[in-house]
């Protein structure tokens, strides 16, 4: 198997000049005369305001347009929750239907027009669907071209699944990549398939074809000499949303094998009811979105189907799990103060320049729709209507299994259904690179998918294989979001059977002026009685899949009891299990954060909303969530000495005040104490837990999810399952309620003073780490603010923003009417 290597920035750094150095040798484009705007639909909303960072501008010819929303952005973070009417205009832009023109309109073709707004955001109006989509693709080229020639390559390795190379990474390394014609035999597979769909799939193929039409015209209005954007390109960057966004699972071998090392340390019945507790797959204190209970995703009793494999003997690829960052707060009319629903949402896709996504409106011809445009797809996938708005975050939902195959004969062969197959192999393309050799990648598959690897099962040989439910199916999800972007959306009712179409799996949620709504979608997979989620199934054909979940099994939820849906990525509903890679349902969730502020009103605003949300996105979840309960063990006792109980009591202060993360003055440091002594405390606390069951086992748990998931440049943070793991034993230890308690006691091994002893060295160790690095007075300590300050990933931005745990694209809407509903 050959892999692709990630280049450093320098290379990407010489790819986008090159690339640039053909888009500014050609001369602006030719504008129209400033005509009347063409009527548009009414617009229902009371208020609509988005915000995408950096900006509009992804071309390496930096204007106001390129860093304008980053300072927006930039500027609510130290706000904390203290939001106004004024302070949330002056931090979000207007996002309302019907640009408000900024100089001329473009007319790329008869029945085109692009009118632009202050922030460069587009608004595009055809006579026809062709021509609206013709229109989406001229602006995805003028305003995400370097981006789109730079992944059209690599999302083709997305939508193969190629074992061991990195999509983005190869989209960013500097080096090209030439499909093979097998690869595209593959994509072109899909638009069959949307053919086949009977009145939806002509539209549909329509809609692709003029968008790659507008793309190319784009390029040749410049002379760019790019080669010519097809329908294939389209299925490949709908394949890397699905890949990289929406498909969640891999993790089974590292599981296994840890699996192994506990039966090795406690004995097998002892290491299952361990790996149970630390799974956390239907934890009863993990909070949800939406009432009602969905079940799925469950280990059967006695998972005779699964297989753990020899500790250590997996050699191959290690699937990475999504980035979950994305948040919702949705308020209905009773719990909001103008009787309407409110709605605070955004995915987050990371922060990169040129930015992933790109923000658009649709006009005409049935379409009436502005939000998030992907590059390569020809339509808003976040956005809003006349009378609606819809957001989404990752639901985790496990739609990609690991199969252990049976080998005969050699590597390449393996037993299904009782006889000796072959495994295919696939030649996916070359990569090429100046003055290196051109690379080839190859890779086999079995009949569930692309083989990751190898391992040893009782000392014996097998391969590893993983199947996704929605490899080769992305483009067959197209429909929903037409719907949405047509306008063909009237209720919440709608939503939901319209987002069951979606076979990514993602969280997506629907205000209007009347309901909100969400609906947990994904093509998920209904495994065999027998198996296991979190481990390998067997691939002899006994275990396969039985189908997949039906629409009415998806959690979902209309209007609820309480008043509001708040999702940051947690369980969407009661018995929705984790998959395989998520260790994170646990009893604290960084959702609580989001809950503890929206309970504190019985009514709230667009702008208390927005502080709920911006509060909790600089606010540390261990000091809120977990540190009051080490206290009260802590408590239980006296502290070893007085630096102990000095830096216990700067954590007592920082958690009083708010438990935030800023550095409002600059200064490059956090202006708390107390987060200084929490990041040198919270690894030291996290293995006090336990160390006394799992031994050394404990660092193999935090190479499977990170003892905290801390804040860094990347944004996402406080999504390890660790807070639950600490919360949840210590209140075992203290009496208190337990609802769903684990197998043991781990802190202490069970003795309250012995894990007293423990917790107060953990806090007494990081005070006398800081106390040689910082000096004795303890009000000094201060925690490094600039490591974790916001970067753009590419390098090229030299920019950065203060640290905030919120999504990239994020919408503040709520409407006021609705069209006529039948």
């Amino acid at each position: 198997m050959r892999v692709a290597c990630v280049g450093t920035i320098p290379h990407v750094l010489r790819r986008l000049v090159a690339l640039l150095a053909t888009l500014v040798a050609v001369s602006a484009v030719a504008l129209a005369p400033l005509q009347a705007a063409p009527q548009q639909r009414r617009d229902y909303a009371a208020a609509a305001w988005t915000i995408l960072p950096p900006g509009e501008n992804g071309s390496l010819t930096f204007d106001r347009n390129t860093t304008d929303q980053a300072k927006l952005y930039d500027a609510l973070t130290p706000l904390f929750g203290n939001i106004t009417g004024r302070e949330l205009r002056r931090t979000f832009k207007p996002a309302p239907l019907g640009a408000s023109v900024r100089g001329k309109r473009e007319r790329p073709r008869a029945g085109v027009t692009i009118a632009r707004d202050s922030f460069g955001v587009a608004q595009v109006t055809g006579r026809t669907e062709a021509d609206v989509a013709f229109g989406a693709g001229w602006v995805t080229a003028a305003d995400r071209g370097l981006l789109l020639q730079l992944i059209r390559g690599p999302a083709r390795v997305a939508a193969l699944d190629v074992p061991g190379v990195d999509p983005i990474g190869l989209a960013l390394s500097g080096k090209s990549f030439v499909p093979s014609a097998e690869a595209e035999a593959f994509l072109a597979n899909q638009l069959d398939a949307v053919r086949s769909q009977r009145t939806v799939g002509p539209k549909i193929l329509t809609l692709v074809n003029a968008y790659a039409a507008g793309i190319n015209g784009y390029y040749r209005s410049k002379g760019i000499p790019a080669t010519p954007f097809t329908a294939n390109d389209v299925v490949a960057s709908a394949a890397l949303i699905a890949a990289r966004f929406g498909t969640n699972g891999g993790q089974e071998a590292q599981n296994a094998m840890f699996l192994d090392a506990l039966e090795e340390r406690l004995g097998a019945a002892d290491a299952r009811r361990v790996f149970a507790d630390l799974r956390a797959a239907n934890d009863i204190e993990s909070p949800v979105s939406v009432p009602g209970s969905f079940p799925q995703q469950f280990p059967s009793a006695v998972p005779a189907g699964s297989v753990v494999l020899d500790d250590g003997s997996f050699t191959g690829v290690q699937l990475s799990p999504p980035a979950v960052a994305s948040n919702a707060l949705l308020v209905g009319k009773k719990r909001s103060a103008t009787g309407r629903p409110l709605f605070v949402a955004g995915p987050q896709v990371g922060y990169f320049f040129p930015q992933f996504f790109a923000e658009m409106e649709l006009a005409g011809a049935g379409f009436a729709v502005r939000g998030a445009v992907f590059p390569g797809v020809p339509m808003v996938l976040i956005g809003r209507g006349p009378d609606f708005a819809w957001s989404a975050t990752s639901s985790q939902a496990d739609n990609l299994d690991l199969f252990v195959e049976t080998l005969c004969e050699d590597d390449l062969h393996y037993l299904y259904r009782g006889q000796c197959e072959p495994m295919r192999r696939f030649f996916v393309g070359t990569v090429k690179a100046q003055g290196q050799p051109d690379q080839p990648i190859t890779y086999y598959e079995t009949t569930h998918g692309p083989v990751v690897g190898y391992a040893t099962v009782g000392g014996k040989r097998v391969a590893i294989s993983a199947q996704r439910s929605t490899r080769g199916r992305e483009l067959l999800s197209t429909k929903a979001f037409y719907d949405l972007n047509t306008s063909r959306v009237t209720s919440a009712k709608d939503f939901v059977q319209t987002m069951n179409g979606v076979e990514f799996s993602f969280n997506w949620f629907y205000a209007d002026d009347r309901d909100i709504a969400m609906f947990s979608s994904g093509r998920l997979p209904v495994r065999a009685p027998g198996t296991d989620p979190a481990l390998p199934t067997q691939g002899t054909g006994d275990f396969d899949w039985r189908g997949f979940l039906p629409g009415s099994a998806h959690a979902q939820g209309i209007n609820p009891p309480s008043g509001a849906i708040l999702n940051w990525n947690n369980r969407p509903a009661a018995n929705v299990g984790a998959g395989d890679g998520n260790f994170a349902y646990g009893s604290v969730h960084r959702n609580d954060l989001l809950r503890l502020g929206v309970a504190a009103r019985k009514k709230h605003s667009l702008t208390t909303l927005t502080g709920v949300m911006n509060k909790a996105a600089t606010q540390d979840l261990r000091a809120v969530r977990v540190w009051p309960t080490v206290r009260a063990l802590l408590r239980t006792g006296s502290a070893p000495n007085a630096r102990a109980e000095a830096a216990a009591a700067l954590l007592d202060s920082w958690q009083a005040a708010g438990s935030s993360r800023l550095d409002r003055d600059l200064d490059g440091k956090i202006d708390d104490p107390g987060a200084a002594v929490l990041d040198a405390a919270w690894p030291r606390i996290a293995d006090a837990v336990l160390a006394p069951v799992l031994g050394p086992l404990v660092d193999r748990l935090a190479a499977l999810h990170p003892r905290s998931d801390d804040p860094g440049p990347g944004g996402s943070a406080y999504i390890a399952g660790w807070y639950g793991y600490v919360d949840k034993d210590l209140r075992a230890a203290l009496g208190r309620e337990v609802r769903g308690p684990y197998s043991r006691r781990y802190c202490g091994a069970g003795v309250l003073a012995t894990c007293r002893e423990a917790l107060w060295a953990a806090i007494d160790a990081a005070a006398a780490e800081l106390e040689s690095k910082q000096g004795a007075a303890a009000s000094t300590w201060r925690a490094d603010a600039s490591a974790e300050r916001i970067r753009f990933v590419s390098g090229v931005l030299p920019d950065t923003m203060r640290w905030s745990n919120r999504p990239t694209f994020q919408q503040v809407m709520s409407f006021s009417g609705h069209r006529p509903r039948s």
